[in-house]
């Protein structure tokens, strides 16, 4: 198989995807996991990636990381043998998405940094999950990873990305979209529009899961993943 990059999502770490990278090592998949929090711009972040991967890989990337992963297919295509985008969305934020993120930002730099997570942490997961302890300990285990200043940074490249609707067509590497049944930042109507952008792409949704299903579902996302890979 491929080697494999995969890009995390905002406030999220290599965690996000623990129980995929376990099972697929046992497949002698070589990961690597790209690092977002350094940067502020998409376009930096691309770039960084794109370093740092292997001359041809695998390319999947969850939220934020699809944002990611839609750039370097701008940039690369050529490296990218196949293409997962996870629960994300091609379309830039609207004016209630930027005003939030704008709050957020606004927060975390007058050293509230503490009341972002839990705020944000309902519409990552699904509606049934949100008394689920563990997932919520992983969640606030991320974001403190990630720290404050790496989520500004994070939110400033989320604010200025571009619309990613106009280059989806040429996308010409197998491509499987994944989206969560109850997920409620990138809704599956998302999902379904990228899917009738992107030539010959598939989509799969993850049914009890929100917007974080490589966690929520692991063993879902791991199954469509091996598929992915060995398609």
């Amino acid at each position: 198989m491929d080697p494999l990059v995969l890009v995390p999502g905002l406030l999220c770490t290599e965690a996000l995807f623990a129980p995929q990278i376990g099972e697929l090592a046992r497949d002698g998949v070589q990961v690597q996991v790209a690092d977002h929090r350094q940067d502020e711009t998409i376009a930096a972040i691309a770039t960084r990636l794109l370093a740092e991967a292997p001359p041809r890989f695998a390319l999947a990337g969850l939220s934020m990381g699809g944002y990611i992963a839609m750039e370097v297919m701008r940039r690369a295509p050529e490296r990218v043998t196949r293409l997962m985008l996870l629960d994300t969305s091609a379309r830039a934020d609207t004016a209630e998405q930027t005003a939030n993120r704008r709050r957020l930002i606004g927060l975390a730099e007058s050293g509230k940094f503490d009341q972002v997570t839990p705020s944000l942490f309902p519409l990552f997961v699904h509606e049934d999950r949100q008394e689920d302890a563990a997932l919520r300990q992983l969640v606030m285990q991320m974001a403190q990873a990630t720290g404050p200043e790496a989520f500004v940074r994070q939110e400033k490249a989320i604010l200025a990305r571009e619309d990613s609707r106009p280059s989806l067509g040429s996308i010409a590497c197998p491509t499987t979209i994944v989206v969560g049944a109850g997920d409620r930042l990138t809704p599956p109507e998302l999902a379904r529009e990228m899917q009738g952008l992107i030539p010959r792409s598939r989509l799969e949704t993850v049914f009890g899961a929100g917007h974080l299903p490589t966690v929520e579902a692991p063993d879902a996302v791991t199954a469509l993943m091996r598929t992915w890979l060995s398609a």
